[in-house]
């Protein structure tokens, strides 16, 4: 009899979350990586269908982001709020433009307006330059401290019952309260995001909701999670739920879905020079094969694939540009399991959005969240993992990766190839 180890893959990993619900981002019009900003800024009528859009797919929460060029994050909430019914509106707040007792008073405002639905965003604010636009300039670690003052202040301005006076580095007033109360009487939900060891430390220690976007490994995703969680012990506060980031690409297979990824990649503004640069230029060439064979690995799972259906393809095409984050790229049922991966981690919130942002709602809602919930009932009531998992492809699969080196070679194929990279 071997002695090797029996690894009971049907077991439910000790980290998993036993939970998982969906963010979206709220769309004000059609623009997208794809088309750039064409049509209205605000076109109330796409954004009336597209709130509804996502209620009708079962997300449970719309991110309304924030920069100095944007709609306001709050009266967008509001809206959204009162045009939905079980969608929560989540509000994206900068605290150096809102005073902390003041943004208390808006958001129970908009938890009473909600009926308990309304959640807080803070971004401390990563970009110098954008926080400049509206007056702010304190560095980074300044600006963390600043957040974890006004988180502060938000929980004792939704709770404490009497008066109270504060004087501080960054906020001073005399005999505040007792504030207008949240819907329940409870501190609306707070959310922190970073990968910044500021972030980390005020994030952990205080938020109710730590948010990743980097992109990073699944291994990776797990290092920092363990991280927060050791912080969040330090300050004797329950471990945060843990929100990453996605852009799914899917398809009923595969191969369908690797075809409009590549073909996302070009409309996202490669030029064909700029898709060999992107494609091309990090990756791991064997020179024992062809130049056929070559051109195949370079484009299979090593650097812009990895995980189960991690892509980083949109990114490079774009630089990054208008948020693109990693992609999620196969059928239905292999980004499913892409992301119940992210929930054995450890995330409790994902969130979701595509690059022809209503149609992908509607698919989301119809052919993917049903996947993901299914197999988190399936484990609520058996104790254990179902199916998607196990028969769910990925870059382990050698028909995912020959999938993924077809599309990528007819991507390439179609380009007119100027100089060579």
């Amino acid at each position: 009899m071997s002695d090797a180890k029996i690894v009971d893959t049907a077991a439910i990993p000790e980290t998993a979350a036993d939970q998982v619900e969906f963010v979206s981002i709220t769309g004000y019009n059609r623009a997208s990586e794809l088309n750039g900003a064409a049509g209205k800024a605000f076109d109330f009528a796409f954004y009336r269908e597209y709130v509804a859009a996502l209620e009708e797919a079962g997300f449970d929460y719309t991110l309304n982001g924030y920069s100095s060029a944007s709609a306001d994050s709050f009266v967008i909430a509001s809206a959204t709020g009162q045009l939905t019914e079980r969608l929560k509106p989540i509000v994206a707040l900068r605290p150096n433009h809102t005073f902390p007792l003041v943004a208390a008073q808006k958001l129970a405002t908009l938890d009473q307006l909600t009926r308990g639905r309304a959640v807080v965003h803070l971004i401390s604010g990563g970009f110098d330059a954008e926080q400049r636009k509206q007056g702010d300039y304190e560095p980074k670690a300044r600006r963390y401290a600043r957040t974890s003052e006004f988180i502060d202040l938000l929980r004792r301005a939704w709770t404490e019952q009497e008066p109270f006076s504060f004087d501080s580095e960054f906020y001073t007033f005399d005999d505040f309260g007792p504030g207008f109360r949240t819907y329940s009487g409870d501190p609306v939900p707070i959310s922190i995001g970073g990968q910044s060891d500021e972030a980390f430390e005020v994030g952990a220690a205080k938020a109710d909701w730590f948010t990743f976007n980097a992109g990073e490994s699944i291994t990776q995703v797990r290092t920092d999670i363990e991280r927060v969680h050791r912080i969040a012990g330090r300050a004797g506060r329950p471990n945060p739920r843990i929100w990453v980031t996605f852009r799914p690409i899917v398809a009923p297979t595969d191969e369908q879905a690797w075809e409009k990824a590549f073909d996302y990649a070009a409309k996202a503004g490669a030029s064909a020079e700029g898709m060999r640069a992107r494609f091309l230029g990090k990756t791991k060439i064997n020179p024992a094969e062809s130049e056929g064979g070559k051109r195949q690995q370079s484009y299979a799972a090593a650097d812009e694939g990895y995980d189960r259906a991690s892509w980083s393809g949109i990114v490079r095409a774009t630089g990054g540009a208008g948020g693109a984050s990693t992609a999620l790229v196969g059928s239905y049922e292999t980004v499913a399991a892409a992301i119940v991966d992210q929930v054995d981690a450890g995330a409790s919130i994902v969130s979701i959005r595509g690059f022809d942002i209503l149609n992908d709602v509607v698919d989301y809602g119809k052919n993917l969240l049903p996947l993901v919930r299914q197999e988190i009932a399936h484990r609520k009531a058996t104790s254990r993992r179902g199916d998607l998992q196990r028969d769910a492809a990925g870059f382990d699969s050698a028909e995912y990766v020959a999938a993924h080196q077809r599309a990528a070679e007819r991507a390439l194929a179609s380009q007119p190839i100027g100089a060579s990279a």
